[in-house]
């Protein structure tokens, strides 16, 4: 029986994300699994995997939100603005305050122009940045235009702050840890990040791979995926009778009036069973625009 859902993994530091989906593929022979939000292999926490139909939804989390969890060193920039490069510079004193580094992180809130480190996988001419980096090919990359929604300084000890934050998708931490360092003028770079949601999925939903392993070894898979009708909660959900599934089956617009004020829907047959996504026409008309039968 083939396998389709959203599981989310609670990503291991040292792997790629990449490395999380090769590993699922095994677990559950199945090769139709894709994740929603790379981390790079410093990093830990949410990587939210679709699988076999559901790959079809990652379109509409393109945009989501993300919320992370970290510690940002003081006094050492490096290459790569983590722990994994090489310093840019000996290391500098550090001669801050708590208050002024709370001040400082502040500063960074609401939309702005980033740009991405030179490690990183932004392409140039088709070619990934990190790959040029490695070469040490003078880059430049253009900014991305970003919003942090949060930048929360917890505490600082040392040389070591710890931090919250929210931020749109396509944010780089490391890139908000650089510049961080810089406007402190003493430099920094990120220690360790988690991940702690993407969207509407947030760590406590998560499994380890051991965990996966151990469902999958006893057929139970399923018990770790997501409620079909917890995803994209921002989207209602109707439940369709024998006809407008079997409308839907065949590709054709479904009449929802309970609907009627609604862009998006989510059709269920039964409590679990998603069927489709349906966009609306007009009206009450809606038509099946991403099909999970």
């Amino acid at each position: 029986m083939a396998l389709n859902g959203v599981v989310v993994i609670d990503k291991p530091q040292g792997w790629t994300s990449h490395d999380v989906v090769a590993r699922c593929r095994k677990l559950l022979v199945e090769r139709s699994i894709g994740h929603l939000g790379t981390l790079d292999p410093l990093a830990t926490g949410v990587l939210p995997l679709v699988i076999g139909r559901m790959t079809r939804l990652s379109r509409f989390y393109t945009g989501s939100a993300k919320r992370y969890e970290g510690v940002i060193h003081l006094g050492i920039s490096t290459d790569t603005y983590d722990a994994d490069g090489e310093p840019l510079v000996e290391q500098q004193d550090v001669q801050v305050s708590l208050e002024e580094v709370t001040l400082v992180a502040s500063s960074f809130v609401g939309p702005q122009q980033q740009v991405p480190p030179a490690f990183s996988a932004k392409k140039i001419k088709g070619v990934p940045a990190y790959k040029l980096a490695r070469r040490k090919v003078e880059i430049e990359l253009k900014p991305v235009e970003v919003v942090v929604h949060e930048f929360e300084v917890i505490s600082l000890s040392g040389r070591d702050l710890s931090f919250r934050c929210r931020v749109s998708s396509g944010t780089y931490v490391r890139s908000l840890a650089h510049d961080l360092g810089r406007k402190l003028g003493c430099g920094a770079h990120l220690a360790s990040l988690r991940r702690t949601a993407l969207g509407e999925f947030a760590i406590a939903q998560s499994c380890t791979l051991e965990q996966m392993e151990s469902a999958a070894t006893l057929g139970r898979e399923a018990d770790l995926m997501i409620h079909p009708r917890k995803l994209l909660p921002d989207m209602p959900s109707v439940t369709a009778d024998e006809e407008a599934t079997a409308r839907i089956r065949a590709g054709r617009t479904v009449n929802l009036p309970e609907m009627s004020r609604s862009k998006w829907v989510k059709v269920f047959a039964g409590q679990t069973e998603l069927i489709c996504l349906a966009s609306r026409v007009a009206g009450t008309l809606f038509h099946p625009k991403v099909v999970l039968l």
